[in-house]
């Protein structure tokens, strides 16, 4: 189990900036999957406590049931159109992962992510390049940078 605290721990630099980036904005994305395999793309709210990041559903949602079926999820950041300057685009993150029962919730359910990966992508300060900085338990943060 690699909660959001164990991320911070081991790629302090990388966490801070995916957590910028997932609390821009009260909206982000969520994948599950369906009974047959196939994705599923939900709007969902996220927040960051006690060292977890954290979701909540609500009853009767479908995509509560994909996940108490299938319990990986893949959660992306509110996304911002790019402006003129590239560089100063605030990139997107995205957390992959498989959720967990979390804290009580009055209604619905609550879950918290047991982290397997983490991707920040952005443009590189030159704006003449994409870079992509990854994360899994057990490993160091890589970077690849695409022109």
């Amino acid at each position: 189990m690699t909660g959001w605290s164990e991320v911070e721990a081991a790629a302090p630099e990388l966490a801070a900036a995916v957590r910028a980036c997932f609390e821009r904005g009260k909206h982000k994305t969520m994948a599950t999957l369906r009974a047959d395999g196939s994705p599923r793309i939900s709007g969902i709210e996220t927040e960051f406590a006690d060292g977890e990041l954290t979701f909540g559903m609500m009853p009767g949602s479908v995509k509560l049931a994909d996940v108490r079926r299938d319990p990986r999820v893949a959660l992306h950041s509110p996304s911002v159109d790019p402006p003129e300057d590239p560089s100063q685009w605030p990139g997107e993150a995205k957390v992959s992962g498989r959720a967990r029962s979390g804290p009580p919730a009055e209604e619905g359910a609550s879950f918290a992510l047991d982290v397997t990966e983490v991707v920040l992508t952005r443009i590189a300060d030159s704006g003449d390049r994409l870079v992509i900085e990854s994360w899994r338990p057990g490993g160091q943060v890589r970077r690849v940078e695409r022109t």
